[in-house]
């Protein structure tokens, strides 16, 4: 089977769906948790790259100290075709290895149930709108200049986007399940209720679109593991 490195950040925002999803279509996952000590290492030690979220932000070095060589990573994996993807803070920390730009997201938290439309359809993402998980509090500004914007949604432009042939950064999560989310909500309970939301009602849309959100994310995972094994 095709082999690929997984980032995980912190212990809350792991695998998820893809734990099935990758070796059912062919793909072995090696995970590497670096927030527990593991070692980053400078190229990719596999055939394919997954980066997960976490809710550091992307250029917090001193909450995170493992994110320089991540960074690092990640362009390396660009420069060499590597098939890579970034979910989340690993969109993000993709933008910024590739020379964009991440701040705080100016008009505010993009929390649970969200949809994206999807504009320029690729090897990766189908066209239309799609359900998804949002949860993130920045968001790219500035996409690198060898990027190609693929999918919006109502709040933030950049929701999905390519640098180079096979590196893809999705700013929301196609592998979250409905009890991810709830730890999330639980976490993150004070921002929901500052946007006038509470967890309960959260996770509960979530649950509601599970079938839609499944099967959204099951293609991509086959289009991604495509692309790993040609």
């Amino acid at each position: 089977m095709a082999r690929v490195l997984v980032v995980q950040h912190t212990a809350h925002e792991g695998l998820g769906r893809f734990q099935e999803w990758l070796p059912a279509a062919g793909v072995d996952v090696h995970p590497i948790h670096p927030y527990l000590g593991h070692r980053v290492p400078q190229s990719v030690e596999g055939d394919a790259l997954i980066v997960l979220g976490g809710p550091m932000g992307a250029l917090d070095d001193e909450v995170a100290p493992w994110l320089p060589a991540t960074r690092s990573l990640i362009a390396t994996a660009v420069d060499d075709g590597v098939p890579t993807l970034g979910i989340c803070l690993g969109a993000q920390l993709l933008a910024v290895a590739a020379g964009g730009v991440v701040e705080r997201g100016a008009l505010g938290p993009e929390l649970g149930l969200g949809t994206v439309t999807v504009s320029q359809p690729d090897l990766l993402l189908p066209s239309g709108e799609l359900p998804v998980v949002q949860w993130h509090f920045d968001t790219v500004v500035q996409l690198p200049e060898s990027a190609a914007l693929l999918g919006s949604s109502a709040r933030y432009a950049a929701q999905a986007f390519r640098v180079g042939e096979v590196a893809w950064g999705l700013q929301f999560h196609v592998e979250a399940t409905p009890a991810m989310v709830g730890e999330w909500a639980r976490i993150d309970a004070d921002a929901l209720a500052a946007e006038g939301r509470d967890a309960e009602t959260v996770v509960a849309e979530v649950a509601g679109a599970v079938g839609g959100l499944e099967a959204v994310g099951t293609q991509i995972t086959r289009r991604f593991a495509h692309v790993i094994t040609g």
